[in-house]
This record gives C-alpha cells, structure tokens and sequence, in this order.
C-alpha cells in the first residue's frame, strides 16, 4: 500500500519523488528510505529523489525547492525558443519582499516585482526534458527584456525580437499592456514597429 503511493507520487513528478510530499500522504522517513533504496531513487537535492530512468532537469528540480518563483528574462527566452542556448545564469522573478538570499547563493539572478504585478503573465512551459515550469509568457517576457536592453548585446536583441514578432505565439497588444504597466509603452511601440519594418 505504502509502495503504491509512493509510486504514484513519483509519477505525479515525472519520477521525482519529495520527501514533503510523502509526508503528507502520511509516509514516514524510514518507510521513505526503503524504498528509495529498494527502487533505487537517487538523491538530487535535500527532499528530492530520483527515478533511476529519469535525466536529472536542473530547472525543474529548481521550480520544486522553489515553488514561489517563476522563470524569466534570459531563461524565459530560452525555455520560449527565442534564443537557442540556456543561458549560463538562471534568471527568476520574486515577489517584493520576498527572502531569495538562498537562490543568490546558488548563483540564481532574481529580480523583484510589486506582489500585485508578480502573476501577470505566467504560464507553464516543459522544459527540454519534458517537465513543467511556471515562467512569464512570451509577451511579457519580451517586455522584460525591452526594459533592460542595455544590459545585452545589439545583435543579440535584434535577433530575439525579430525572433518574437515573425513568432506565431505573440501578442502584441499584450505586451503593450505589459509595457503600459513598466512605463515603457513608447519604447516597446518604437521596437516593434522597427521590427516590423523590416
């Protein structure tokens, strides 16, 4: 009985298994550990086990220890396919007021934004490994980005936004909504519609 629960919770994950979560479906650390080792779980994280036939997904196994946190800018972009390579540095969002000291330490970018701002625009994406994490839409993300663009490349803009505006999944009046909320409507109106010139 104990088995089939944990078996079940493992396939809720993807193969992950939690050690909080089988505590809540009322499993004991020692009927835990039996069965990591019987089924031969390997242990990723404190609390985290893993299926012997799954790949480890760093992202993923982030967005578990970290449920109050979505994905954004650079990660975003990538988890999107609007770059191709994941960048060297993962980048989140928080909550204003919210304790990232531990994601810091783990050389994790975050950045903050006001409680009533931090769900607009989330959605869940798989990651290349198949499993799901929150992260900002493609429209916001790419607000984000206009935002802070002289922290990047020219190029390497230019092709994310081309990449975005000639994308089936934008919206950009969205955006423009987003961008409304940054104070940066003119500027995204300018980068769109230079995009969309050419």
């Amino acid at each position: 009985m104990k088995s089939k629960i944990l078996d079940n919770l493992a396939k809720e994950h993807n193969g992950y298994l939690l050690t909080s979560e089988a505590q809540k479906a009322g499993i004991s650390r020692t009927s835990l550990q039996k069965y990591v080792k019987e089924n031969k779980f390997s242990r990723i994280e404190r609390g985290i086990y893993l299926s012997p036939d799954k790949v480890p997904d760093s992202l993923y196994v982030l967005q578990l220890k970290n449920t109050e946190m979505i994905y954004s800018h650079g990660t975003a972009l990538y988890l999107h396919e609007l770059i191709d390579k994941q960048p060297m540095q993962i980048e989140v969002t928080v909550k204003r007021g919210y304790n990232a000291t531990h994601l810091r330490n783990k050389g994790v970018k975050t950045y903050c934004t006001k409680r009533e701002q931090f769900e607009n625009g989330v959605t869940i994406v798989r990651t290349s490994k198949g499993n799901p994490v929150k992260v900002y839409n493609e429209d916001k993300t790419v607000c984000d980005i206009i935002r802070r663009k002289s922290g990047m490349a020219c190029r390497d803009f230019q092709k994310i936004m081309k990449k975005y505006v000639s994308g089936e999944n934008k919206d950009i009046g969205r955006l423009l909504e987003y961008a409304k909320i940054e104070h940066i409507e003119e500027k995204a109106k300018d980068y769109i519609g230079l995009m969309t010139d050419l």
